[in-house]
């Protein structure tokens, strides 16, 4: 088993790697390097990046790098696919962090699968994509810091959660303005973490009742709400285990 964290993108991505064939350590390496690269791209909080850049409109679309029209252009489908609940621009403010974080995370994971790896989990800040398994992944209780409110397993999951406990009300609702103060945290289960993560944060602004009812008309994703009050609610075909 190879296991790594790394510090990139304000928050820390870790790899664990099962049986690693030739090739691994080096394909693992390079995925640390795409990660900070990402970063320096893609950081709100770097002036010079490109996406702050181009926000400020000191780049046209075309010399910035060309990850970015791809990151809008995704987002774009994913304001589409959620009725304009996901937006790059939350607060009106560019900032498409919001698919970003996934969408690295699955990058990670299929360069290590074209490496030859069939057993590792990626993890970025909390949004998870395995490969082969079975996997057990534990979903954070919310309102209990350090508790686990249920536990997921199988093989090629994509597992994301967006909540209150860690960084407080900061997903936004698009419509007002204001945050989303409607859940306590929703987990999204998926096979491909960036759609799946950037869902994630569309359902939640959504609140409970729009959420779940439009994660239970997506065929590709099961859901789990917890509400301020503790109240569990899911989807039909969420499967999960209580934490022992």
């Amino acid at each position: 088993m190879i296991r790594h964290a790394e510090h990139v993108m304000g928050t820390v991505f870790s790899f664990a790697v099962r049986e690693p064939g030739p090739g691994v350590t080096e394909a693992l390496e390079r995925v640390v390097r795409r990660l900070h690269r990402i970063d320096e791209v893609f950081s709100t909080y770097r002036p010079q990046s490109d996406i702050s850049r181009f926000g400020r409109g000191e780049l046209t679309l075309a010399r910035c790098d060309p990850a970015v029209a791809e990151v809008l252009e995704r987002c774009r489908e994913v304001a589409a696919e959620t009725g304009g609940w996901f937006t790059e621009r939350p607060g009106g403010r560019l900032d498409p962090s919001g698919w970003v974080k996934g969408w690295a995370v699955e990058e990670a994971s299929e360069h290590l699968r074209a490496a030859g790896s069939r057993q590792h989990l990626v993890s970025g800040g909390g949004d998870i994509q395995t490969c082969g398994g079975p996997w057990r992944i534990g979903i954070a209780d919310p309102l209990r810091p350090g508790g686990v409110a249920a536990v997921v397993a199988g093989h090629d999951l994509a597992v994301a959660t967006s909540g209150t406990a860690e960084r407080g009300a900061h997903v936004l609702d698009p419509r007002t303005g204001r945050p989303a103060t409607g859940l306590a945290s929703l987990t999204l289960v998926g096979r491909r973490i960036a759609r799946t993560d950037a869902w994630t944060t569309a359902a939640f602004a959504m609140g409970p009742d729009r959420g779940l009812a439009w994660a239970a008309a997506r065929p590709e994703v099961e859901a789990l709400a917890i509400l301020p009050d503790g109240t569990h609610r899911r989807t039909p075909g969420f499967g999960y285990a209580e934490p022992a």
